[in-house]
């Protein structure tokens, strides 16, 4: 197959979180190249091929009304879901096909303001899911229904205030915790785009976070069991602050190991199953339990595998672990509520690592932009990060999209 039809798009991502704070979804941006005509069966093609259907949801978000167009005559009867924005509703023959996809059994997902929910009535059934945006009056609308449902303990009672967050819907935008609690469990929204990062962690300043308790026991559990090294690996790589733990451990005055220790299997060789598991267990009565951190630590891993992929190590394992490392490493920071040169100085890192994450040099800075570039929305600066890293559209798209493959 050519790859000619991903060198001619840019894609960026979006998690879609549901009520238990797990990756129900991915929102993936399409953008064509100005002046580019994009087949749209022979994208569908290619995206089924790297990015087969699963679990999780696959919402496109196109950028081209043209490229939307040949999408809703070809998309593949509840397989990927296409978002249809309200305002291309306007044209009379997208509309049209709007109506005539439905009727073939396409999943399509309007999207928009609330406010503009119902102003084309004669698409309105059309539509499998919607994605909305609250108005700052939608959202001081439902913060006042959370206070009150707060204060009522959840009653239900006379006092009740009315929500703008609907049953079964899809938000965005919540830039609160408040929000994304009100709407996932109060109102039993399907989920939300995008994660309040800043706000949730804002409320662990005062206090050292520690890692994911359920992390802890599956890496226990994981040893009884006797699994293999790299399943531990694996495992470990699913919360980045206890990979830095683990490594200030393996470093440490305490164990006196000979030489240092540079990654995660280097420490689990050095360090051995019995004094794994002691080890994890002391952290075991300080483990975090917080749902709200998982979506932090998931966004950060997909940032290190798409990173892993970009590298395309193949057979070099010592290299793929470096630039997962990396990845892992770029936004620790966050977790420990320190600057971020200061807690990396505290570890043996390769120098790599250190350059890409403190100085955006070396190697490894190119994949870390470039994975950085993908989680936004704004497909421009991906175009331009690529294009002055000198980084194939092609090759940036294949890595992305074999990376939301992976089992999670």
């Amino acid at each position: 197959m050519t790859p000619s039809v991903l060198g001619s798009v840019t894609l960026g991502y979006q998690p879609l979180w549901n009520q238990w704070r797990q990756r129900c979804g991915v929102r993936l941006w399409v953008d064509p190249y100005e002046g580019n005509a994009i087949d749209g069966q022979h994208l569908l093609n290619v995206l089924q091929e790297l990015w087969p259907a699963g679990r999780e949801t696959q919402l496109l978000s196109v950028r081209s009304p043209a490229l939307l167009s040949d999408l809703l005559e070809h998309a593949p009867a509840g397989g990927i879901w296409l978002e249809v924005p309200d305002a291309w509703l306007s044209d009379e023959a997208m509309a049209t096909q709007v109506r005539q996809a439905h009727q073939r059994g396409r999943r399509l997902v309007w999207s928009g303001e609330v406010s503009a929910a119902a102003s084309h009535a004669n698409v309105s059934g059309s539509f499998h899911k919607t994605l909305r945006t609250l108005t700052p009056q939608g959202a001081l609308g439902a913060l006042r229904a959370a206070l009150r449902r707060s204060q009522d303990g959840g009653s239900g009672g006379a006092s009740v205030v009315p929500s703008p967050i609907v049953p079964g819907a899809l938000y965005e935008g919540l830039a609160s915790q408040a929000l994304v609690e009100h709407a996932l469990d109060h109102q039993a929204a399907w989920g939300v785009a995008g994660w309040p990062t800043e706000e949730v962690l804002y409320a662990y300043r005062y206090q050292q976070l520690q890692p994911a308790r359920q992390v802890l026991r599956d890496l226990v559990q994981a040893i009884d069991a006797d699994e293999s090294l790299e399943a531990l690996e694996r495992r470990m790589g699913d919360e980045p602050l206890l990979i830095y733990r683990f490594l200030r451990y393996a470093n440490s005055a305490a164990l006196a190991l000979r030489g240092e220790t540079a990654s995660v299997r280097q420490g689990l060789l050095n360090i051995g199953y019995s004094r794994l598991r002691a080890w994890l267990m002391e952290q075991l009565p300080h483990a975090n339990s917080d749902a709200n951190l998982q979506p932090i630590r998931g966004s950060m891993v997909l940032r290190a595998r798409i990173m892993e992929r970009l590298s395309d190590a193949g057979a070099e394992d010592e290299l793929r672990r470096e630039v997962f490392m990396c990845g892992i490493f770029s936004q620790v920071d966050m977790l420990l509520g320190e600057n971020l040169g200061a807690a990396l100085h505290r570890m043996p890192l390769p120098g790599r690592v250190t350059s890409a994450v403190l100085g955006q040099t070396g190697p490894y800075a190119p994949w870390l932009q470039a994975a950085t570039a993908l989680e936004g929305s704004s497909t421009k600066v991906i175009r331009e990060v690529c294009k002055a890293h000198g980084l194939a559209a092609d090759e940036v798209n294949r890595a992305l999209l074999r990376s939301l493959a992976a089992p999670l």
